[in-house]
């Protein structure tokens, strides 16, 4: 399965990033292969609809679960639809991309 985090930047050792929307870069992970792919976020500064826009990436890279520290209500939807789960982290600015997915290799 591919794992899209919300990244403040495009390595390992970047913090999660809270916002969904307007986040920097998503590390999509592929639990098969182990592997983490930075995409950096064009939508980022979208004056309006950065969240659905974001949205169409994200559901373009075949993603099953998604990782923030919050989803804006239009993304909710839209995510439902496709059956994308969402998983929101407390305290997202303590989680490094790492940290992260080794909590989501122990869980599967």
């Amino acid at each position: 399965m591919k794992i899209a985090i919300t990244s403040t930047g495009n390595n390992l050792e970047a913090r999660l990033d809270n916002r969904f929307g307007r986040c920097p870069y998503f590390a999509v992970y592929d639990t098969e292969s182990q592997s983490v792919e930075f995409i950096p976020n064009p939508k980022i500064e979208n004056i309006e609809g950065a969240g659905p826009a974001s949205f169409q990436l994200i559901a373009s890279q075949g993603v099953g679960k998604v990782v923030s520290g919050e989803f804006g209500v239009k993304v909710k939807s839209l995510f439902d639809s496709l059956k994308i789960q969402l998983v929101v982290l407390d305290d997202p600015k303590k989680k490094k991309i790492s940290d992260i997915i080794q909590m989501l290799n122990h869980k599967n």
